[in-house]
């Protein structure tokens, strides 16, 4: 079990630290590249597995109501202790909730389960998104209007990759070949990006960061206990549903506090220091997955 968790996690490892090894000694336009990564590599990702007539998307609807119920149901969780310790409700809760399912949940998940895991992931993806999208930016300023969410490329590629599934439609197969090569410049970008943003670790909130990095996979963790025993989750799908309960914020709430100007510098502690305590969560999660889930698919 443990060669299995270091093969899981070592190229996850290598690749984020080759971003923070060129990130050393270059300055990398990290914030064009994360554009383009987002903009049409994620979205060809995206779109290429929902529209896939060979992912079966109506079994995922569990796994999808679950991954909600996580996310959302985080920020309840936690809003009693946001409010006793007196913190921004706005600055602590967003990285709390919105977990970074994209530089790290899908390419772990890849890497631990197999090929067979990427609906799977890329279901929790959307589900992240399309709230990180909504219900993350109300947080943040509830004037964000309703087509700033519809018109983002990810959104487009979600609704449009569903519709193609769900109708039946079949796309040729050279099509398909295309969007999956341009898709799959997606995950190293992740991989990559994340490890040059480690550099801008703040250590002045380092308080708030450690509490972060202990609450927020934890708060993920207590919730998906339940949900996979009431929603009879199994298999890949359980696997996939732990793992994404115990992933670190996103790095993109970030940009989007540096977006909306609020306080920026605190939840980069929080992301980038909760993505540093992921090196000490995730084989711990990983062991527990690999010992208690049956039916998975390496």
């Amino acid at each position: 079990m443990l060669a299995k968790i270091i093969s899981t996690l070592l190229p996850v490892f290598l690749i984020t630290g080759c971003g923070t090894l060129y990130g050393r000694f270059r300055t990398p336009d990290i914030r064009g590249l994360n554009t383009l990564n987002m903009e049409l590599f994620v979205p060809m990702l995206v779109f290429a597995v929902l529209a896939d007539r060979e992912a079966p998307l109506r079994e995922y609807a569990t796994l999808a109501l679950a991954a909600a119920v996580i996310v959302l149901g985080s920020g309840v969780l936690l809003w009693p202790l946001t409010k006793l310790l007196r913190l921004n409700l706005r600055t602590f809760l967003p990285p709390m909730m919105f977990n970074n399912t994209g530089n790290m949940g899908i390419p772990l998940m890849v890497l631990a389960f197999g090929e067979a895991a990427l609906p799977a992931a890329v279901v929790l993806f959307v589900i992240e998104m399309l709230l990180h999208f909504s219900v993350g930016l109300y947080m943040l300023d509830p004037r964000t209007p309703l087509w700033r969410v519809l018109r983002m490329p990810i959104v487009l590629a979600s609704l449009t990759g569903l519709g193609v599934n769900l109708l039946g439609i079949s796309l040729p197969g050279w099509l398909l070949e295309a969007l999956n090569m341009l898709g799959g410049v997606a995950i190293p970008l992740m991989l990559f990006a994340l490890g040059v943003r480690m550099l801008d670790i703040d250590f002045g909130d380092w308080r708030t960061g450690l509490l972060g990095a202990v609450v927020c996979p934890a708060s993920g963790l207590i919730l998906a206990w339940p949900l996979v025993l009431l929603l009879e989750l199994q298999g890949l799908q359980a696997a996939s549903l732990w793992v994404f309960a115990a992933l670190p914020p996103a790095v993109l709430n970030y940009l989007l506090a540096e977006q909306y100007q609020q306080e920026p510098h605190k939840v980069a502690s929080l992301v980038l220091i909760g993505n540093l305590g992921s090196l000490v969560v995730m084989p711990m999660v990983l062991a527990l997955v690999f010992t208690h889930t049956a039916g998975i698919t390496p």
